[in-house]
Protein backbone atom coordinates (compact mmCIF):
# COMPACT_ATOMS: atom_id res chain seq x y z
CA UNK A 1 0.00 0.00 0.00
CA UNK A 2 1.67 3.36 -1.22
CA UNK A 3 1.26 6.54 0.62
CA UNK A 4 -1.21 7.69 -1.40
CA UNK A 5 -3.42 5.06 -0.38
CA UNK A 6 -2.81 4.90 2.58
CA UNK A 7 -3.65 8.34 3.32
CA UNK A 8 -6.79 7.65 1.90
CA UNK A 9 -7.80 4.84 3.76
CA UNK A 10 -7.31 7.12 7.26
CA UNK A 11 -9.57 9.82 5.88
CA UNK A 12 -11.88 7.13 4.98
CA UNK A 13 -11.69 5.73 8.80
CA UNK A 14 -11.41 9.40 9.90
CA UNK A 15 -14.63 10.37 7.90
CA UNK A 16 -16.81 6.98 9.16
CA UNK A 17 -16.07 7.66 13.04
CA UNK A 18 -16.94 11.51 12.48
CA UNK A 19 -20.36 10.35 10.53
CA UNK A 20 -20.88 7.83 13.94
CA UNK A 21 -19.78 9.99 16.36
CA UNK A 22 -22.92 12.24 14.91
CA UNK A 23 -25.35 9.76 14.65
CA UNK A 24 -24.88 8.74 17.85
CA UNK A 25 -25.27 12.50 19.15
CA UNK A 26 -28.06 12.57 16.82
CA UNK A 27 -29.54 9.67 18.11
CA UNK A 28 -29.10 10.48 21.92
CA UNK A 29 -30.76 14.05 21.22
CA UNK A 30 -33.38 12.78 19.76
CA UNK A 31 -34.63 10.03 22.22
CA UNK A 32 -34.64 12.94 24.62
CA UNK A 33 -36.86 14.92 23.29
CA UNK A 34 -39.23 12.46 22.73
CA UNK A 35 -39.62 11.81 26.56
CA UNK A 36 -42.06 13.29 27.96
CA UNK A 37 -40.41 13.43 31.70
CA UNK A 38 -38.03 15.57 30.32
CA UNK A 39 -38.93 19.06 30.19
CA UNK A 40 -35.79 20.49 29.90
CA UNK A 41 -32.67 19.87 27.60
CA UNK A 42 -29.36 22.29 28.10
CA UNK A 43 -25.97 20.87 26.30
CA UNK A 44 -23.09 21.82 28.25
CA UNK A 45 -19.50 21.58 28.48
CA UNK A 46 -18.43 18.19 29.67
CA UNK A 47 -15.03 16.03 30.39
CA UNK A 48 -13.58 15.30 27.05
CA UNK A 49 -13.62 11.97 27.73
CA UNK A 50 -17.41 12.14 26.98
CA UNK A 51 -19.01 12.43 23.70
CA UNK A 52 -21.79 14.72 25.34
CA UNK A 53 -23.40 16.40 28.23
CA UNK A 54 -26.17 17.46 29.17
CA UNK A 55 -28.07 18.93 32.33
CA UNK A 56 -31.74 17.95 32.08
CA UNK A 57 -34.92 18.66 34.22
CA UNK A 58 -37.13 15.24 34.65
CA UNK A 59 -40.86 16.02 36.08
CA UNK A 60 -41.02 13.40 39.38
CA UNK A 61 -43.83 12.81 41.31
CA UNK A 62 -43.73 14.85 44.79
CA UNK A 63 -45.80 12.14 46.40
CA UNK A 64 -45.86 8.28 44.86
CA UNK A 65 -48.17 7.36 47.12
CA UNK A 66 -50.60 9.52 44.92
CA UNK A 67 -48.90 10.20 41.24
CA UNK A 68 -51.63 12.27 40.61
CA UNK A 69 -50.97 15.01 42.94
CA UNK A 70 -47.59 17.46 42.75
CA UNK A 71 -44.71 17.57 40.75
CA UNK A 72 -41.22 18.74 41.12
CA UNK A 73 -38.35 18.99 38.55
CA UNK A 74 -35.25 17.24 39.35
CA UNK A 75 -31.79 18.39 38.07
CA UNK A 76 -29.84 15.45 36.18
CA UNK A 77 -26.48 15.92 34.64
CA UNK A 78 -26.17 13.26 31.81
CA UNK A 79 -22.70 12.62 30.29
CA UNK A 80 -22.95 10.06 27.24
CA UNK A 81 -20.04 8.23 25.83
CA UNK A 82 -21.68 5.17 24.12
CA UNK A 83 -25.41 3.43 24.31
CA UNK A 84 -23.70 0.09 24.60
CA UNK A 85 -21.33 0.94 27.18
CA UNK A 86 -22.64 0.53 31.20
CA UNK A 87 -23.90 3.27 33.47
CA UNK A 88 -22.77 4.91 36.41
CA UNK A 89 -25.53 6.22 38.34
CA UNK A 90 -24.42 8.73 40.93
CA UNK A 91 -27.45 8.97 43.68
CA UNK A 92 -25.82 12.34 45.34
CA UNK A 93 -27.37 12.86 48.71
CA UNK A 94 -27.35 16.93 48.38
CA UNK A 95 -26.55 19.17 45.57
CA UNK A 96 -24.91 18.19 42.41
CA UNK A 97 -24.08 21.49 41.33
CA UNK A 98 -20.42 19.93 40.99
CA UNK A 99 -21.61 17.72 37.91
CA UNK A 100 -21.27 21.29 35.70
CA UNK A 101 -17.92 21.29 36.21
CA UNK A 102 -16.29 20.23 32.35
CA UNK A 103 -13.59 18.56 34.44
CA UNK A 104 -15.89 16.46 36.51
CA UNK A 105 -15.69 12.44 35.84
CA UNK A 106 -16.60 9.85 39.01
CA UNK A 107 -13.34 7.32 38.96
CA UNK A 108 -16.09 4.45 38.50
CA UNK A 109 -16.68 5.87 34.85
CA UNK A 110 -13.38 5.81 33.85
CA UNK A 111 -12.55 3.06 35.29
CA UNK A 112 -15.43 1.05 33.31
CA UNK A 113 -15.56 3.50 29.99
CA UNK A 114 -19.06 4.32 30.67
CA UNK A 115 -21.90 6.39 30.40
CA UNK A 116 -22.16 8.94 33.83
CA UNK A 117 -26.20 10.24 35.25
CA UNK A 118 -25.54 12.05 38.37
CA UNK A 119 -29.04 12.88 40.08
CA UNK A 120 -29.34 15.61 42.20
CA UNK A 121 -31.42 14.60 45.75
CA UNK A 122 -35.08 15.87 45.95
CA UNK A 123 -35.15 19.32 48.03
CA UNK A 124 -31.69 19.94 47.25
CA UNK A 125 -29.78 22.65 44.89
CA UNK A 126 -32.14 23.29 41.70
CA UNK A 127 -34.61 20.07 42.54
CA UNK A 128 -36.93 21.88 45.35
CA UNK A 129 -40.11 21.77 44.58
CA UNK A 130 -41.94 24.87 44.84
CA UNK A 131 -44.05 23.78 47.97
CA UNK A 132 -41.91 22.81 50.31
CA UNK A 133 -43.93 20.11 52.15
CA UNK A 134 -41.47 18.28 53.96
CA UNK A 135 -43.51 14.96 54.57
CA UNK A 136 -42.72 13.83 51.06
CA UNK A 137 -38.73 14.23 51.54
CA UNK A 138 -38.49 10.34 52.27
CA UNK A 139 -35.61 8.05 51.76
CA UNK A 140 -38.44 5.35 49.61
CA UNK A 141 -40.12 8.30 47.47
CA UNK A 142 -36.39 9.00 46.61
CA UNK A 143 -35.57 5.50 45.56
CA UNK A 144 -37.98 5.75 43.42
CA UNK A 145 -37.37 8.93 41.84
CA UNK A 146 -34.31 7.11 41.21
CA UNK A 147 -36.22 4.09 40.06
CA UNK A 148 -37.52 6.63 37.47
CA UNK A 149 -34.51 7.38 35.96
CA UNK A 150 -33.22 4.22 35.84
CA UNK A 151 -36.34 3.11 33.75
CA UNK A 152 -36.45 6.12 31.32
CA UNK A 153 -32.66 5.79 30.20
CA UNK A 154 -32.78 1.85 30.05
CA UNK A 155 -34.77 2.54 26.84
CA UNK A 156 -31.60 4.28 25.49
CA UNK A 157 -28.60 2.31 27.27
CA UNK A 158 -28.24 -1.05 27.06
CA UNK A 159 -25.19 -2.49 29.05
CA UNK A 160 -25.74 -2.79 32.93
CA UNK A 161 -26.15 0.06 35.69
CA UNK A 162 -23.58 0.24 39.03
CA UNK A 163 -25.18 2.85 41.42
CA UNK A 164 -23.13 4.98 43.66
CA UNK A 165 -22.66 7.53 45.81
CA UNK A 166 -20.67 9.18 48.81
CA UNK A 167 -21.92 9.29 52.30
CA UNK A 168 -25.21 10.23 52.03
CA UNK A 169 -25.30 9.57 48.52
CA UNK A 170 -23.75 6.17 49.67
CA UNK A 171 -27.09 6.31 52.36
CA UNK A 172 -29.14 6.65 49.06
CA UNK A 173 -27.41 4.02 46.37
CA UNK A 174 -27.81 1.20 49.11
CA UNK A 175 -31.30 2.73 49.68
CA UNK A 176 -32.00 2.73 46.36
CA UNK A 177 -30.87 -0.78 45.84
CA UNK A 178 -32.77 -2.27 49.00
CA UNK A 179 -36.03 -1.01 47.37
CA UNK A 180 -35.47 -1.85 43.68
CA UNK A 181 -32.69 -4.66 43.98
CA UNK A 182 -32.96 -5.19 40.20
CA UNK A 183 -32.62 -1.81 38.88
CA UNK A 184 -28.60 -1.60 38.39
CA UNK A 185 -26.07 -4.88 38.52
CA UNK A 186 -23.89 -3.54 41.02
CA UNK A 187 -23.80 -0.90 44.06
CA UNK A 188 -20.56 0.94 45.19
CA UNK A 189 -20.95 3.07 48.36
CA UNK A 190 -18.49 5.07 49.58
CA UNK A 191 -18.19 6.11 53.35
CA UNK A 192 -21.93 5.23 53.58
CA UNK A 193 -23.47 5.64 57.25
CA UNK A 194 -26.15 3.15 58.78
CA UNK A 195 -27.63 5.06 62.05
CA UNK A 196 -30.36 3.86 64.29
CA UNK A 197 -30.77 6.73 66.12
CA UNK A 198 -30.75 10.48 65.70
CA UNK A 199 -27.80 10.14 68.03
CA UNK A 200 -27.00 6.72 67.09
CA UNK A 201 -24.59 6.46 70.23
CA UNK A 202 -21.48 4.59 68.19
CA UNK A 203 -19.89 7.78 67.46
CA UNK A 204 -19.32 9.10 70.71
CA UNK A 205 -17.53 5.62 71.70
CA UNK A 206 -15.42 5.09 68.49
CA UNK A 207 -13.82 8.83 69.16
CA UNK A 208 -12.59 7.46 72.88
CA UNK A 209 -10.86 4.93 70.50
CA UNK A 210 -9.09 6.14 67.59
CA UNK A 211 -6.05 7.04 66.66
CA UNK A 212 -3.34 7.22 69.41
CA UNK A 213 -4.48 7.79 73.18
CA UNK A 214 -1.82 10.87 72.88
CA UNK A 215 -3.71 12.31 69.84
CA UNK A 216 -7.15 12.07 71.66
CA UNK A 217 -5.25 13.68 74.88
CA UNK A 218 -3.74 16.37 72.66
CA UNK A 219 -7.41 17.14 71.11
CA UNK A 220 -9.26 17.34 74.69
CA UNK A 221 -6.34 19.44 76.00
CA UNK A 222 -6.86 21.93 72.67
CA UNK A 223 -11.03 21.52 73.59
CA UNK A 224 -10.25 22.51 77.11
CA UNK A 225 -8.03 25.55 76.38
CA UNK A 226 -10.57 27.42 73.88
CA UNK A 227 -12.99 26.84 76.94
CA UNK A 228 -10.98 28.13 79.36
CA UNK A 229 -10.62 31.54 76.99
CA UNK A 230 -14.08 31.71 76.88
CA UNK A 231 -14.24 35.82 77.72
CA UNK A 232 -11.19 36.13 74.66
CA UNK A 233 -13.28 33.43 71.92
CA UNK A 234 -16.26 35.29 72.29
CA UNK A 235 -15.38 38.67 70.85
CA UNK A 236 -13.58 36.94 67.96
CA UNK A 237 -16.38 34.64 67.04
CA UNK A 238 -18.34 37.54 66.81
CA UNK A 239 -16.57 39.65 64.33
CA UNK A 240 -16.07 36.23 62.92
CA UNK A 241 -20.17 36.23 62.40
CA UNK A 242 -20.19 39.36 61.85
CA UNK A 243 -17.56 39.56 58.71
CA UNK A 244 -19.85 36.76 56.97
CA UNK A 245 -23.28 38.13 58.27
CA UNK A 246 -24.05 35.05 60.11
CA UNK A 247 -26.94 34.96 62.71
CA UNK A 248 -27.47 31.66 64.70
CA UNK A 249 -30.78 30.08 66.57
CA UNK A 250 -28.61 30.12 69.86
CA UNK A 251 -26.67 32.17 72.15
CA UNK A 252 -22.95 32.81 71.13
CA UNK A 253 -21.64 31.09 74.00
CA UNK A 254 -23.63 28.00 73.10
CA UNK A 255 -22.18 28.17 69.45
CA UNK A 256 -18.70 27.95 70.56
CA UNK A 257 -19.53 24.74 73.07
CA UNK A 258 -21.09 23.52 69.93
CA UNK A 259 -18.21 24.20 67.42
CA UNK A 260 -15.55 22.84 70.57
CA UNK A 261 -17.73 19.56 70.54
CA UNK A 262 -17.78 19.37 67.12
CA UNK A 263 -14.05 19.32 66.58
CA UNK A 264 -13.12 16.20 67.13
CA UNK A 265 -15.43 14.68 64.87
CA UNK A 266 -14.52 17.12 62.09
CA UNK A 267 -11.08 16.37 62.62
CA UNK A 268 -10.76 12.84 62.31
CA UNK A 269 -13.40 12.52 59.71
CA UNK A 270 -11.32 14.75 57.43
CA UNK A 271 -7.65 13.34 58.55
CA UNK A 272 -6.72 16.11 60.00
CA UNK A 273 -2.97 15.76 61.69
CA UNK A 274 -2.31 16.16 65.28
CA UNK A 275 0.97 17.44 64.95
CA UNK A 276 -0.56 20.52 63.54
CA UNK A 277 -2.82 21.28 66.67
CA UNK A 278 -1.69 24.25 68.42
CA UNK A 279 -0.33 23.97 71.95
CA UNK A 280 -1.49 26.25 75.07
CA UNK A 281 0.87 28.79 74.57
CA UNK A 282 -0.33 29.35 71.38
CA UNK A 283 -1.89 32.90 71.06
CA UNK A 284 -6.09 33.75 70.99
CA UNK A 285 -5.94 34.72 67.46
CA UNK A 286 -3.95 30.85 66.26
CA UNK A 287 -6.14 28.99 69.02
CA UNK A 288 -9.42 30.72 66.95
CA UNK A 289 -8.54 30.11 63.05
CA UNK A 290 -7.42 26.38 64.06
CA UNK A 291 -10.77 25.56 65.62
CA UNK A 292 -12.68 27.49 62.68
CA UNK A 293 -10.67 26.24 59.87
CA UNK A 294 -11.14 22.58 61.20
CA UNK A 295 -15.09 23.10 63.06
CA UNK A 296 -16.77 25.93 60.69
CA UNK A 297 -19.26 27.82 62.89
CA UNK A 298 -21.41 28.26 59.74
CA UNK A 299 -22.54 24.82 60.00
CA UNK A 300 -24.32 26.13 63.38
CA UNK A 301 -25.63 29.10 61.98
CA UNK A 302 -28.77 30.09 59.70
CA UNK A 303 -27.07 31.09 56.55
CA UNK A 304 -24.24 28.31 56.55
CA UNK A 305 -26.78 25.75 57.05
CA UNK A 306 -29.44 26.44 54.81
CA UNK A 307 -28.46 24.54 51.99
CA UNK A 308 -28.56 21.55 54.83
CA UNK A 309 -31.54 22.33 55.83
CA UNK A 310 -33.30 19.16 54.15
CA UNK A 311 -30.57 17.21 55.61
CA UNK A 312 -31.06 17.50 58.94
CA UNK A 313 -34.76 16.83 58.14
CA UNK A 314 -33.70 13.82 56.68
CA UNK A 315 -31.34 13.00 59.77
CA UNK A 316 -34.04 13.74 62.32
CA UNK A 317 -36.47 11.75 60.48
CA UNK A 318 -34.94 8.36 58.79
CA UNK A 319 -31.04 8.77 58.22
CA UNK A 320 -30.24 9.31 62.02
CA UNK A 321 -26.93 11.49 63.27
CA UNK A 322 -24.04 11.78 65.87
CA UNK A 323 -24.33 12.95 69.52
CA UNK A 324 -21.86 14.57 71.53
CA UNK A 325 -20.39 13.43 74.84
CA UNK A 326 -20.15 16.40 76.77
CA UNK A 327 -19.00 14.74 79.95
CA UNK A 328 -14.87 15.48 79.46
CA UNK A 329 -15.70 19.82 79.06
CA UNK A 330 -18.86 19.32 81.49
CA UNK A 331 -17.41 21.82 84.14
CA UNK A 332 -16.66 24.48 81.30
CA UNK A 333 -19.08 24.62 79.03
CA UNK A 334 -22.31 26.96 78.98
CA UNK A 335 -24.78 23.91 77.38
CA UNK A 336 -26.17 21.87 80.35
CA UNK A 337 -26.59 19.01 78.19
CA UNK A 338 -25.97 18.75 73.99
CA UNK A 339 -29.02 15.69 74.30
CA UNK A 340 -31.51 16.51 71.41
CA UNK A 341 -29.71 19.08 69.99
CA UNK A 342 -30.96 18.11 66.40
CA UNK A 343 -34.45 18.50 66.86
CA UNK A 344 -34.02 21.71 69.43
CA UNK A 345 -32.83 24.38 66.80
CA UNK A 346 -30.72 22.10 63.52
CA UNK A 347 -34.24 20.96 62.03
CA UNK A 348 -36.57 23.43 59.84
CA UNK A 349 -38.53 25.66 61.99
CA UNK A 350 -42.17 24.53 62.82
CA UNK A 351 -41.28 21.08 61.64
CA UNK A 352 -42.22 18.60 64.37
CA UNK A 353 -39.87 15.78 63.07
CA UNK A 354 -40.63 12.14 65.10
CA UNK A 355 -37.49 9.55 64.21
CA UNK A 356 -38.16 5.96 63.25
CA UNK A 357 -35.33 3.06 62.08
CA UNK A 358 -37.78 1.66 60.04
CA UNK A 359 -35.70 2.59 56.56
CA UNK A 360 -32.24 1.62 58.19
CA UNK A 361 -33.67 -1.53 59.26
CA UNK A 362 -34.70 -2.12 55.69
CA UNK A 363 -31.45 -1.27 54.19
CA UNK A 364 -29.81 -3.38 57.18
CA UNK A 365 -32.01 -6.33 56.27
CA UNK A 366 -31.59 -6.35 52.46
CA UNK A 367 -27.54 -6.39 53.23
CA UNK A 368 -28.06 -9.02 55.82
CA UNK A 369 -30.32 -10.78 53.21
CA UNK A 370 -30.30 -10.35 49.92
CA UNK A 371 -27.91 -8.33 48.43
CA UNK A 372 -25.56 -8.75 45.31
CA UNK A 373 -22.59 -7.08 43.97
CA UNK A 374 -22.46 -4.44 46.69
CA UNK A 375 -18.97 -2.78 47.50
CA UNK A 376 -18.83 -1.04 50.65
CA UNK A 377 -15.57 1.06 51.29
CA UNK A 378 -14.69 3.00 54.69
CA UNK A 379 -11.66 5.22 56.17
CA UNK A 380 -10.25 3.29 59.69
CA UNK A 381 -10.35 6.85 60.93
CA UNK A 382 -13.26 8.50 60.11
CA UNK A 383 -16.23 8.63 62.52
CA UNK A 384 -18.85 7.55 60.04
CA UNK A 385 -17.25 4.42 60.24
CA UNK A 386 -18.40 3.76 63.73
CA UNK A 387 -22.07 2.82 61.70
CA UNK A 388 -20.65 1.38 59.00
CA UNK A 389 -23.26 -1.01 57.05
CA UNK A 390 -22.34 -4.40 56.72
CA UNK A 391 -23.12 -6.88 54.33
CA UNK A 392 -23.01 -10.43 53.87
CA UNK A 393 -20.33 -12.52 52.51
CA UNK A 394 -22.29 -14.34 49.83
CA UNK A 395 -23.36 -12.67 46.86
CA UNK A 396 -19.94 -11.34 45.72
CA UNK A 397 -20.30 -8.33 48.06
CA UNK A 398 -17.29 -6.94 50.16
CA UNK A 399 -16.36 -4.48 52.57
CA UNK A 400 -12.97 -2.68 52.64
CA UNK A 401 -11.71 -0.41 55.06
CA UNK A 402 -8.41 1.96 54.37
CA UNK A 403 -6.24 1.61 57.43
CA UNK A 404 -5.93 5.38 58.31
CA UNK A 405 -8.46 6.64 55.49
CA UNK A 406 -10.68 9.05 56.36
CA UNK A 407 -13.68 10.46 55.06
CA UNK A 408 -12.07 11.21 51.73
CA UNK A 409 -11.33 7.89 51.40
CA UNK A 410 -11.80 6.16 47.49
CA UNK A 411 -10.63 3.07 45.42
CA UNK A 412 -7.86 5.56 44.12
CA UNK A 413 -6.70 6.19 48.03
CA UNK A 414 -5.70 2.33 48.50
CA UNK A 415 -2.67 0.89 47.46
CA UNK A 416 -1.97 -0.49 43.99
CA UNK A 417 -2.53 -3.96 44.50
CA UNK A 418 -5.43 -3.53 46.90
CA UNK A 419 -7.37 -1.11 43.92
CA UNK A 420 -6.25 -3.54 41.15
CA UNK A 421 -8.25 -5.78 43.25
CA UNK A 422 -11.32 -3.74 43.66
CA UNK A 423 -11.48 -2.83 39.86
CA UNK A 424 -11.39 -6.48 38.98
CA UNK A 425 -14.04 -7.18 41.29
CA UNK A 426 -15.85 -4.07 39.87
CA UNK A 427 -15.36 -5.04 36.26
CA UNK A 428 -16.62 -8.63 37.10
CA UNK A 429 -19.69 -7.23 38.70
CA UNK A 430 -20.36 -4.97 35.41
CA UNK A 431 -19.19 -6.54 32.47
CA UNK A 432 -19.69 -9.95 33.37
CA UNK A 433 -22.86 -12.15 30.88
CA UNK A 434 -25.76 -12.98 32.78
Amino acid sequence: MNRQTRLKHLLSTLVLLILAYTGNCQELIKFLKTQPEIVTIDSIEGNSFFKQTYVLKIRQPLDYKDTTNEFFLQRVFLADKNPSSPVVLNTEGYDAGYASNPKYINELTSMLDANQICVEHRYFGESIPDSLDWQFLTVENAANDHHRIVELFNKYYQAKWLNTGISKGGQTALAHRAFFSNDVSATVAYVAPLNFGVEDGRHELFLKQVGTSECRFQIEVFQREILKRRDQMRPLLKKYAAARAYQFPIALDEVLDYIVLEFPFAFWQWGYDCTEIPDSNSDDQLLFEYLTKSSPPDYFSYEGSAKYRAFFYQAAHELGYYGYDTKPLDDLLSVKSAKGYMNQFMVPTSTPVKYSDKTSRKVKAFLKNDAENVILIYGEIDPWSASSASVRRRGNNYKIVLKNGSHKTRIASFDEKTRQKIEKQINKMVRATP
